[in-house]
């Protein structure tokens, strides 16, 4: 069983999609902007894939970055091996990890494991490749049943393990847990402080693949062997509540049900957008709006993940298929804010506290509490961005607002927000 080191909940990711973070897309580029991600908080920079990209079949003009053609090989597009080795240094060098995607379910039609090792692959019915999942008809599906491909996949990662400091890892769920057991166990042989990181999928996701008879594993199952995973298993009702079809508190709900049936030291990443997921700037046109689901993502328990170009607003779809070089309007910069926020996060809000919320649905406020047997931390966040009163536990008197340092009042077990966000410490 992993044991996980719970100092992770109180550190910020950062998402680098390379293609489109510079002009350039390179490994040399983004060299250029690591001062500009430290200052913002960040302790770990994820790269999005690096490996050549399949062309057979390829989406867009440029084609998927999770289409990957060679698992041991770099994108010419990005530079070379040696400039990936000198970003790696420059990070180190700035006190933060670098860890890159693995992308395990799936290959390029062209990859050179389907060249060299079709016994490796799913196959349909009719006998030719394919994949178990969606509409990627770039990719074809790998067999786990196979242990020459654990082997091959293994050595993979072993050899980048010795490069960079961890992974994050593609639809992780639609991979044996027992690989990634063994995958972690031998990894720890070359660097034994990797950081792995696991995109755990939706609900709905792990049912279809029951249903299907395909294989697919739970958060539990990931939990033997992963540091940190998605929080899609309750995403459905952040969903819901944004379209319309759902309730805040029911989100809210299940949010405080992890704390329950999760092992006790899970770490699960916080985010509100992601290269898969509309922008949070989209979904949130309103400032005041974004602030407050900004602010709640820094409190909730766990490790912030931010994608680049969320400090500056971004409204932009970011395809993965093509160039889209994101934003940087000076006008709509939230990077002080953030700064703000990522400094309470990793200097007051403790990381081994209890988490629990609720949520008033007529007004849409939120009230959230990590709680410890020596402190406890408020937060009041105003979804709607409006004035309104919230319910605390917290004993009568007044407070300093951690994000603003403005003095606030609870009297009768209550506080009035004028629709800015509220931490504070009771």
């Amino acid at each position: 069983m992993k044991k996980r080191d719970i100092s992770l909940r109180g550190k910020i990711i950062y998402s680098v999609y390379l293609r489109n973070h510079t002009p350039e897309g390179t490994f040399a580029a983004l060299e250029n902007d690591l001062d500009r991600i430290k200052a913002l908080g960040a302790d770990i920079i994820w790269l999005l894939p690096i490996y050549p990209i399949g062309q057979l079949n390829k989406k867009g003009e440029l084609g998927c970055p999770y289409s990957i053609q060679d698992y041991r090989g770099i994108n010419p597009a990005y530079g070379t091996l040696d400039d990936l080795k000198h970003l790696v240094a420059e990070i180190h060098r700035r006190g933060m990890l670098c860890i890159i995607d693995v992308v395990y379910n799936h290959t390029s039609h062209d990859s050179v494991l389907r060249a060299e090792h079709p016994e490796y692959f799913y196959k349909t019915p009719d006998g030719s490749f394919g994949n178990r999942y969606g509409d990627w008809t770039d990719v074809i599906d790998l067999d786990y049943s196979s242990k020459a491909l654990w082997r091959y996949q293994i050595d993979t990662l072993k050899y980048w393990a010795g490069i960079v400091d961890g992974f994050r890892c593609d639809v992780a769920s639609c991979v044996s847990a027992e690989f990634w057991e063994q995958a972690v166990d031998e990894v720890a042989g070359v660097n034994p402080k990797a950081v792995w990181l696991a995109e755990s999928v939706y609900i709905g996701h792990v049912q279809y693949a029951r249903e299907c008879g395909y294989p697919v594993a739970t958060d539990a199952d990931l939990y033997r062997a992963f540091d940190m995973l998605y929080p899609y298993d309750v995403q459905d009702y952040f969903d819901r509540y944004l379209n319309g079809t759902g309730k805040l508190s029911d989100y809210m709900n299940m949010l405080t049900f992890q704390e329950h049936i999760l092992p006790s030291d899970y770490i699960k990443v916080r985010f509100i957008e992601n290269h898969d997921t509309p922008r949070a700037a989209k979904r949130f046109p309103d400032s005041m709006v974004l602030r407050n689901w900004l602010a709640f993502t820094y409190f909730q328990k766990g490790t912030t993940l931010l994608y680049g170009g969320q400090e500056w607003q971004n409204t932009a779809y970011c395809t993965l298929f093509d160039k889209a070089v994101f934003a940087r309007d000076p006008k709509k910069n939230l990077t002080d804010y953030m700064i703000k926020l990522g400094q309470i996060k990793k200097h007051q809000l403790p990381v081994s506290a209890d988490f629990s919320a609720s949520a008033d649905d007529e007004n849409e406020v939120v009230t959230a509490y990590l709680t410890q047997p020596d402190v406890k931390f408020v937060g009041v966040f105003s979804m709607r961005g409006k004035a309104a009163l919230a319910e605390v536990k917290a004993p009568d008197g007044e407070y300093t607002n951690e994000i603003d340092d403005v003095k606030i009042t609870v009297k009768g077990g209550k506080l009035h927000c004028d629709g800015t966000p509220v931490i504070f410490r009771v």
